[in-house]
Parts: C-alpha cells; structure tokens; sequence
C-alpha cells in the first residue's frame, strides 16, 4: 500500500493561486479575497479532493487539471477585453444620434413660434370680418325663426279653417284627420319654448275637438237610444228589430269609427287635464302613445255609452238619496254586477264587430266592465275612508268587496291583469284597518268557542266514517274561521300584504294553543277524563291540519315570498339554517307552532299513559305476589284458565283499551294503546318476572295469562300484538323451556360469560345465535342467565 501524500506536489501552489489571484485582481480586490482566504482554501482543498483524489496514482491528473484551467482563464480574459473596446463606439453613436435630435428639436420650435406670429397677425387682421359674420348670421337664425313660427301658425290656421269648412260641409271624416294633425303638432311642440304659439294651438286642437265631439256624441246617443240602450234590466223577450234596422247599423259602424278616429286628440286633451290637475308641469307631458301604455283611457265610444249610466249610478248611491247607505255597499255593488251582464250581449254583437273591423285591440264587453268598475271604485275608496272606525261596518264592506271581486273575475271573466277593486283595501290604513278588525274578531270568537256548552263534543260524534280525528268542535271551529281568514286574503295581489293575514294566523294558532294548554292545566287532575282526552284530540287536530297546510301549494308560494323578499316579520326569531330550510321547501312557515304543539300532544300523552298504568299498577299488585313457585305443572290440570289475580289487572287493561279507543282519535290511539304496551311489557317483566322464581307450572301458568288472555287484549288493533311485548314473551319461552334444552342454554351462556372458548374457532354457535333459534331477539345473554336462575325445576333441586 503507497504511503500518504505529505507534500502537495509542485503545481499545487499554482492552482491554489490560479483560485485565489485571478488575472484581472488588484490590490483592492487581493485585500477583500484575502479576507476570506480561509473560506477559499477550504473550497480549493475541497475541489482538489474530488478531482485528484487522496491516491497518489490519481497525481498525473493534476497536469490536465491545469491545462484546462488556464485555457478558461484565457477565454475569460478575452471575453472581457472584447467587450471593453465594443462599448465606446455604441456610446459615441448614441451621443451623436441625440445631438441630431436636439438640433431637430430647435428648428421645429422656431418654426413653430415663426408659424404661431403669423397666425395671430392674421386672426387679428379677419376678427372685424368675423364679427359681421356672426352678427349677419344672428340675424338669419331669428329672421328663420320667425318664418317657423309665422308657417306653424299659418299651419294651424289653415287646419283650422279645414277643420271648419269641413264641418259646413259636413265632412267629419276629414275634420278628423285635420284635428288629428293638430294633435300631432301639439306632440311636436311639448318641448318648445314658444308658450303663447303652444297655449293657441291647445285652445284652438280643444274648440274643434269638442264642437266635433259633442256633434259624433249627440248623433251616437240618438242612435244607441234607438237600438234601446242602456239595458237597465235583464229583458223579459227578444226586442223586436226596426224596420230600419240595416240603416240604424250602418250609422251606428259610422259613428263608432268616426269616434276612434278621434281618440288620438281626445287620449291627449285628457292626459293634459290629468297633468293640470294634479300640479305637474305642461313639459313633462308625455306622448298619446306612452300614456296609452302606462294608463290606457276608455275608448270615446265606451265614454258616450256609459254616460247615462254614470249619471243613474250618480243619481242613486250619491247624495241623500235612501239608496246611498254606508251600511249597504251590496246595493251599488250587485247593481253594477248586474248592468255588466245585462249589457255583455249588446256589447258582444253590436260593438264588438265593428271595433274587429276597425282593427282595434280590445274587447268591448272588457271596456265596459272597466268603465262601470271605474264608478264602483271612486264609491269604495269614498265609503272604505269613512268607515275605518266602525269595525261592524268595515267588515261587510270587506266582504262585499271580496265577493264582488270574485263575481266579477268568475262570471264576467274580467282579465287577471287589470285591476279590480282588492288594490283598494292595500291601502295602509285600510289594510291595517283589516288586520286589527280581523284580529279582533277571530278573539272574540276564540272566546266564546270555548265558553260554548258543547265546545268539548265533536258534531260527527254519530258519524263513525266521519268522526276519525274527533276533533272537538271548539277546534274545528277554530280551524274554519283560519281557513275563512285564508279564503279572503287569498285573492290579493300582494304577496306582503298576504304575509301579514298569514302571521296574524300564526299568532292566532299560538293564543289557541295557550288557551288549550290553560284549560288542561285546570282537567290534569283527571286525565282519563272526557274533557282532557278532548283538548288532546284539538291538539292533534290543529297540528294535522297545519301540517297539511305547510304542503299546500298556496302556502309554499308564501313562504318562497317571504324567503325572496326577505320578510322580518315572517321570518324573525329563524336561523340562518331554518332560513335556508324554508328556501328549500325542506321546512315550512309552520314548522315553530307544529313543534310547539307536538310538545303539548306528548305531554298530555304521557300524562295520560302515566295515569292509566298507576291504575292498572294498582289492579295487579296481588298478582305480582302470586305463588308462582308453588303451582302446579301443567300436566297435573285438566284445562288451563286465567289467574284469579291476574283478572282485575286483565279487565282494567281492557277497560281502559276501550275508553281510550271510544274518546281519542285513530292517530293518537295508536300511539296511546303502543305506548301502554310498552310500559306494561316493561312493568310485567320487572315486577313479575324478575321477583319472583316459576316451577313449570308457574311458567305456564304465567306464559298462559299473557300469550292467551293479555296479548289479545291488544289482539284487536293489530295483527301481532306479542311483538309489542318483547321482553315479557321472550322471558316466557325462557322459563318454558324443557329442562334438557334449559341446561344446554344455560351452559352455553355460562361459558361464554367466561371466556372460557373460543366459539367461532371451535365451530360452535355464538350465544347470540343460539338465542335467536330459540326466537330470542331481544334479551341480552345476561339477562337470560337470570331468567333461567328463576326457575326452580332443575335436576337434583
């Protein structure tokens, strides 16, 4: 083996200062390399243990090493000494192309100061040439305007003067089409500043429109009054036509479409009336066609029919006539009914052609149903005013107004989208007004429902096939006046409004539940009482009712609005969580009250399931001291009968089956009769059968008393009572079992307390599937273990 290197050998040195002195180094950068020599010479030391190695044969590779430094070091060099002499030939080159721009710069801006001075010597020499200008312009703008103003007045002068020649020669049709350009000058000049010019051309387009109104309207009357209009009352025969019936026709088309001609003028001197008289300035005046869409008028020939009933309706429900009484709305309100269905016929067969033949775009009988609704709903905005202190009398208007809606978009098939008379009690005084006069009443109902002699009995008590919630009739009762509240504020267009009678409900299902729960504090005492057994049907009944209130398509719409409109009062004391439910249709805007009277329903159950088992405790103390260890085996009876302390127990049981079956609902009877198997299985198991110890005869005895007499008490409201009584049947079979099979069971379970095998390596079943064989299911090991330490017929005892 070579021995260790000791010395570097001779290049060592200059690969070491190859590192440490580059060729381009000065004294400065020697003082800073020098500072971290150490650093330098453990990283040369480091870089020549990888490339040379610590064997001397690896030494010849020093040579090569060096070589190959030196020739980067030179490449290095070069590069940079290339650079260096490239730089100032760039930097002249830059230096001159930015003195060519400064030069270039200076002549643009003398030329530009030489431009700018002859500029403004030769604005100020054209200035007097262009003051006249202007001022010769000036005066051709205003000598323009007055010819505009001269030609528009001349226009409507000779409009006027067609329109008058053609009235002396009787030219309506064309008088017309001259006003209806008036018209649509008057449109022209709205935003005009020319006052005077507007205020002329206004009072002249008025003149004419009413000369050649009044003249279409009286010839329109003469004819109408000849085809016997209006009809007042349904006719007792068919009118016999005149002779000159075709004349009568042919005047009656001609005047009808003479008059919608006319509607364009007569649309905008109405909407200028409106404006003035509710204070709006005359340039905020929109256009005919605008206002037709926002508020369409009345049509002119609708106007004219229904004159004379306006003024009959006038003559009769205004003023001090005996027929304009506060406390009969009924009276103007079936009247108008009745002249919409006297007068849907003519409407349908004399105007309607003639307004399909003139291209118009709506319904005769609909123009007159909006022009007698119109009458009926200056009447009730009047009269709703003037009652909202009488609560007796605002209350029939109420209803008479929801029944006139009704009639009026059932039997005259008044359109959804034009509105009735309901948008008038959205009002907020008279929509408050309605809340607190419902909330009123609805309590003083709740009053006297329950102070009522039979508010405890159902009506259908007689009726089996009715009669299955026995809802009391306090409850039932309750429940109509909901859902009458419901079937009026169903109709409103309002969604907000809607939501205010729906929590007005909700408040009103809370006060009842209150009041129910007041008067079962007072019949606690006795709860297998009638009366107690009664209010537990009203809660039952109130909560299936809601319940299927909350998957009523009605009620999910509300509750949608209540979640999109973001009601506080609706929603308030909800969650984040149960707001995102409603939104989901996973909850309901009755979920609180149905938890609330879900509480009450299990209270009162439980109370009186409670009280039923203290008593049937009570009839059965003698049997659970029965001498169960004593009696004899089975073999030694002739026949098996029921144990004659088992029979008060039985008949209380069954007792008790029946009264419950005769005073609860079939729901809550189902809970009931399930809840007190439960407890008896419980109570028979602990107190029978765990205090005692059984003989064989006392098995069977016991197994007797319950699969024979007890299970089909319950035997007549479902198929498999024995499944109700798990603990006691299962105790049974254990104590039943023959001796052989009871010592095998016993073994098993006792081994397997102990830990003693392993049943599943040994192939053997586990104990609980030996149990199950046996129809055990419900019994733990250990408990069975002590069933079989009950009995007493062991071998050798």
């Amino acid at each position: 083996m070579a021995a260790p290197i000791t010395a570097p050998p001779e290049n060592t040195m200059e690969v070491t200062d190859y590192f440490v002195k580059p060729a381009y180094s000065t004294r400065q950068s020697t003082e800073s390399f020098s500072a971290d020599s150490e650093e330098l010479q453990d990283y040369v030391v480091n870089f020549l243990d990888k490339q040379v190695g610590s064997e001397t044969q690896f030494l010849t590779n020093v040579g090569d090493l060096l070589e190959n430094l030196t020739a980067e070091n030179s490449a290095l060099e070069e590069q940079v000494l290339t650079v260096s002499s490239s730089v100032p030939p760039k930097v002249s080159e830059a230096l001159s192309a930015a003195e060519g721009c400064r030069s270039s710069l200076e002549d643009l801006l003398q030329r530009e100061q030489l431009i700018f001075n002859m500029l403004h010597q030769h604005r100020q020499v054209a200035q007097p040439w262009m003051d006249n200008l202007r001022q010769t312009c000036n005066q051709v703008d205003t000598i323009e305007r007055h010819m505009k103003y001269l030609r528009c007045l001349q226009h409507i002068e000779e409009l006027s003067a067609a329109v008058q020649q053609c009235l002396m020669t009787s030219s309506i049709q064309e008088a017309i089409k001259a006003v209806d350009s008036m018209a649509v000058l008057d449109c022209g000049l709205n935003q005009s500043g020319c006052s005077h010019l507007q205020n002329f051309l206004r009072e002249t387009l008025c003149f004419w429109h009413k000369i050649i109104k009044d003249r279409l309207a009286s010839d329109f009357e003469k004819i109408l009054a000849q085809l016997h209009w209006p009809i007042i009352s349904p006719p007792t025969q068919s009118p016999i036509p005149a002779a000159n019936y075709q004349e009568i026709s042919s005047q009656l088309e001609l005047l009808v479409t003479q008059l919608l001609a006319l509607q364009t003028s007569d649309d905008i001197i109405s909407q200028r009336a409106l404006a003035s008289c509710q204070g709006l300035p005359s340039t905020q005046l929109v256009s005919s066609a605008t206002c037709l869409l926002q508020a369409p008028p009345l049509c002119l020939p609708i106007q004219i029919m229904l004159l004379p009933l306006r003024r009959r309706f006038k003559y009769h429900f205004y003023g001090n006539r005996q027929t304009n009484s506060l406390s009969k709305p009924e009276w103007y309100l079936t009247q108008v009914l009745m002249w919409m269905g006297n007068n849907s016929a003519f409407m349908e067969e004399k105007i309607q052609p003639i307004l399909d033949r003139a291209e118009a775009s709506f319904s005769a009988r609909v123009e007159l149903c909006r022009g007698l609704l119109s009458l009926v709903q200056e009447k009730v905005a009047s009269d709703a005013s003037r009652l909202l202190y009488d609560d007796v009398l605002f209350c029939h208007l109420v209803e008479e107004v929801l029944q006139f809606e009704k009639e009026l978009r059932s039997n005259h098939l008044y359109p959804a989208v034009l509105p009735g008379l309901l948008h008038l009690l959205l009002e907020d005084a008279v929509l408050q007004k309605w809340l607190t006069v419902e909330k009123k009443m609805a309590v003083e109902k709740m009053d006297a429902m329950l102070s009522a002699e039979g508010a405890w009995s159902s009506q259908y008590k007689d009726i089996s096939d009715m009669d299955e919630l026995k809802a009391p009739d306090c409850a039932e009762t309750f429940m109509t006046l909901l859902q009458v509240i419901t079937e009026r504020y169903r109709a409103l267009p309002c969604p907000s409004a809607q939501l205010k009678f729906l929590e007005l409900q909700r408040e009103l299902v809370d006060d009842f539940r209150i009041r129910l729960t007041q008067v079962m504090k007072e019949e606690s005492r006795c709860p297998l009482g009638v009366r107690y057994c009664a209010i537990l049907n009203a809660v039952n009944y109130i909560s299936t009712i809601l319940g299927d209130w909350a998957d009523n398509v009605f009620f999910l719409q509300l509750q949608q609005a209540a979640v999109s409109h973001g009601e506080e009062m609706v929603l308030r004391g909800q969650g984040t969580m149960e707001v995102g439910r409603l939104a989901s249709l996973e909850g309901s805007l009755f979920d609180g009250l149905l938890a609330l009277l879900d509480r009450l329903k299990g209270d009162m159950l439980g109370r009186l399931l409670e009280w039923t088992m203290r008593e049937i405790t009570e009839k059965a103390k003698p049997y659970c001291q029965d001498r169960w260890l004593s009696l004899p085996s089975q073999h030694d009876q002739s026949t098996m009968t029921l144990s004659s302390t088992a029979c008060p127990m039985m008949l209380c049981v069954r007792d008790r089956l029946l009264n419950l079956h005769n005073v609860l609902s079939l729901s809550l009877f189902q809970l009931a009769w399930q809840g007190l198997a439960e407890r008896l299985d419980n109570f028979l198991y602990q107190n029978v059968i765990l205090c005692n110890h059984f003989s064989d005869g006392g098995a069977a005895q016991l197994q007797f008393d319950m699969t024979r007499n007890l299970f089909p008490l319950f035997g007549h409201y479902c198929k498999r009572p024995e499944n109700f009584f798990k603990h006691v049947k299962e105790a049974c079979l254990i104590l039943c079992l023959n001796v052989g099979s009871a010592i095998l069971l016993r073994t098993l379970l006792n081994e397997s307390e102990e830990e003693m095998r392993d049943w599943t390596g040994a192939g053997d079943p586990s104990p609980e599937a030996a149990l199950n064989e046996l129809g055990v299911y419900c019994l733990a090991p250990c408990d069975v273990l002590i069933l079989l330490s009950l009995r007493t017929s062991w071998p050798g005892q």
